[in-house]
């Protein structure tokens, strides 16, 4: 590789890195107002695994945590705060009477799906002038970028 074609690569790598800080600030922005829009009391964080719980069903804490990859405790706390909020269903595990299923209520789930209807509806207002094709060769671009991190990882 020549210098110009090093000078370049390391030009492209750093507006990468710009451009996905900006992403960053935005998806923390969205999940702050995603959270907000489920419950005023409501964390990001939190959010997130009410999102997954909603997804996936009835799981274990230490399923949820795993799958996260979030601290025991710190996943702990947070279902405890959701299930107050009455966001999140605890129900005996009927596999393990020491154990609890976790779910997202009826309530929750409503409301995440009304959320993600309209955020969805607002990024295609957003990205209306990209075609299909464009759409479709983004979301494999960034999924072949997320996959060559996640082998480092």
């Amino acid at each position: 590789m020549n210098a110009t074609t090093k000078s370049r690569r390391a030009e492209s790598l750093r507006d990468l890195e710009q451009e996905v800080g900006v992403m960053i600030r935005r998806i923390r922005r969205v999940l702050w107002e995603r959270a907000r829009a489920i419950h005023p009391d409501l964390q990001p964080a939190s959010y997130l695994m009410l999102a997954y719980l909603a997804e996936h069903g009835e799981l274990r804490a230490s399923t949820l945590a795993d799958a996260l990859v979030i601290d025991k405790g710190a996943v702990s706390r947070q279902l405890g705060h959701l299930v107050e909020l009455g966001l999140v269903d605890r129900t005996p595990d009927p596999a393990d009477g020491r154990a609890s299923l976790l779910s997202a209520s009826e309530a929750a789930v409503s409301r995440i799906n009304a959320v993600v209807e309209d955020r969805r509806r607002w990024l295609d207002e957003q990205l209306g002038d990209w075609t299909d094709e464009e759409l479709s060769d983004f979301a494999q671009v960034l999924g072949r970028y997320n996959a060559a991190l996640d082998e480092r990882a």
